[in-house]
């Protein structure tokens, strides 16, 4: 298939990943020759190693409103969201077993509550996604078994919707709370209420391959996994200093302008939703103000999502579809099913920082080509 060169093409797939930050690649090669050593030894390479790793978790936590050690950095945001849920679980182990998670969670929540193997109750979400307080509570009045912990995300990694993790976290009283922030962070404010919380540093713009672990001070957490020798037991492993003190300086540079790129972007989706939900048999889902700033998705009946993320590439848009994380299994998404929305035809746009009103111009321009063609195929 041939598709326009780099230069012209417009990627619309921020929730999957950013593009490196400007500032994060200027971190980055500088720490490469400042950062490699052990920051474990106590040798001059290995205390500079240290001290860089060290103001890379006073940024991070400055940035979303935690401790400095309460800050962990992890190999990805799924090992963050693995070891902050299940360590949790394991430390409320004599109190109960029950894992309580939202129908809308991102599958690495999911699968990690099912690893557990104790009971796993879902709370099941509005039309338009939103997990209310009210069903939480009625989820954990119902459960059979005592409940461990409860996981519910800050905001949809799929439609965007935000949750009210505040008013959550007082309803669910004494079991805490954890919170999968991967789609949020660097595009909003964490909510108060977790006990742990994980972020993902590709997201925002920082080097794939680092996670963000937040665990309250006081937070009733074990490690669930084979322990190390390393001073924060919340982590494995040599960190990649250089990538994590990129990570965080790029956490910083969007912090910093996230307001105005906030309200730019979300001008931009309200025009995508309004001018989407016009074409014929299309569904525009998720909540319409209370979503993050830059994603939407939608669902084109008759037609199949792959066809339509083919075909939008062949003109240069990079757009996902399916469930976030499993697409390339072609598998329908759990979050659109669980909202009584489309499963099939659907296309999810993210927002880059970079992207430009005439990106989303060029799209919404080609898309009722797009859908009017693929239809005329099947005899529509």
């Amino acid at each position: 298939m041939t598709t326009p060169p780099d230069d012209q093409r417009r990627p619309l797939d921020a929730a999957s990943s950013e593009p490196l930050h400007p500032r994060a690649r200027e971190v980055l090669l500088a720490a490469l020759d400042a950062g490699w050593a052990d920051p474990r030894r106590l040798h001059h390479e290995g205390r500079r190693a240290r001290l860089l790793l060290e103001n890379a978790r006073e940024a991070v936590a400055e940035q979303v409103g935690a401790r400095p050690d309460e800050v962990t950095f992890t190999s990805s945001g799924t090992d963050a969201v693995h070891r902050g849920l299940l360590g949790l679980h394991a430390g409320r182990s004599r109190v109960g077993r029950t894992v309580v998670v939202s129908a809308v969670e991102h599958s690495s929540v999911l699968h990690a509550a099912r690893w557990t193997g104790a009971p796993v109750a879902e709370v099941p979400v509005t039309p338009t996604g939103e997990v209310l307080p009210s069903a939480v509570a009625r989820t954990l009045a119902d459960a059979a078994e005592p409940v461990a912990v409860v996981a519910v995300q800050s905001a949809n990694h799929e439609v965007g919707t935000l949750h009210d993790v505040a008013t959550i976290n007082e309803v669910a009283g004494d079991v805490p709370l954890f919170v999968d922030a991967c789609a949020s962070t660097g595009r909003v404010p964490l909510p108060s209420g977790w006990s742990a919380a994980a972020a993902s540093a590709h997201k925002w713009g920082g080097p794939a391959g680092v996670g963000i672990l937040l665990v309250r001070k006081g937070a009733r957490w074990r490690a669930p996994f084979p322990a190390d020798d390393r001073a924060d037991e919340r982590a494995v492993g040599f960190e990649n200093v250089p990538a994590v003190l990129a990570a965080a300086a790029a956490l910083q540079a969007v912090a910093a302008d996230a307001d105005a790129v906030a309200r730019r972007q979300h001008a931009l989706v309200d025009r995508i939703r309004r001018e989407v939900a016009q074409l014929p048999d299309v569904e525009v889902v998720g909540e319409a103000e209370r979503r993050l700033p830059h994603l939407v998705t939608f669902s084109a009946l008759y037609l199949d999502g792959e066809a339509l993320v083919t075909e939008l590439d062949r003109l240069g848009f990079g757009v996902a579809s399916g469930s976030a994380c499993t697409s390339s299994t072609l598998t329908p998404s759990h979050v659109l099913a669980a909202m009584g929305a489309l499963t099939h035809g659907n296309v999810r746009l993210a927002l880059q920082h970079g992207t430009t009103e005439g990106d989303v111009d060029a799209f919404l321009a080609a898309l009722p080509g797009v859908l009017s063609s693929l239809r005329g195929r099947i005899g529509l």
